[in-house]
């Protein structure tokens, strides 16, 4: 008898209080699933890689690829130096020059820190991410095909 009367299963309506039974309920397809990238796993997924191997790519990725004194160079000092210098220079630097209005995303040391440079204001320029990339590949210090 129910599904005679109602078509659908009962759906929270958010205009009204309580629920209302809806006529047709769409619901959106679901990405096809892909290869994990880790080498030789034949498991599908919908992100970059399974369940069993993000956790390890993460911890090979902190252990090899990020020094171990980061913390000590960007921790909440570094944070409340950044947002103080966002609020003075909220856009782009090098898109300004270029014409451009971009909204900051990160900041940058002119001279790195782990080259003897400081968090001094005169060292620090914002940037959005595709300057930022672009400065650190004409540097060599990043790969260009790396974000």
């Amino acid at each position: 008898m129910w599904k005679n009367r109602y078509p659908t299963k009962p759906t929270w309506d958010k205009t009204r209080v309580g629920f209302s039974y809806a006529k047709e309920v769409e619901v959106m397809p679901h990405k096809p699933l892909k290869p994990c990238k880790y080498p030789g796993c034949p498991n599908l997924t919908d992100g970059t890689y399974c369940k069993k191997h993000k956790a390890q790519v993460a911890k090979e990725y902190n252990t090899y690829e990020r020094s171990a004194n980061h913390n000590k160079k960007y921790g909440r000092e570094w944070k409340r130096i950044r947002d103080r210098y966002v609020k003075k220079h909220p856009l782009c630097e090098r898109c300004l020059m270029e014409g451009k209005i971009t909204p900051v995303e990160e900041v940058h040391h002119i001279i790195p820190v782990n080259r003897g440079g400081t968090n001094v204001e005169s060292n620090l320029m914002s940037l959005c991410k595709s300057c930022h990339n672009k400065i650190h590949i004409e540097l060599g210090d990043r790969h260009p095909h790396e974000r």
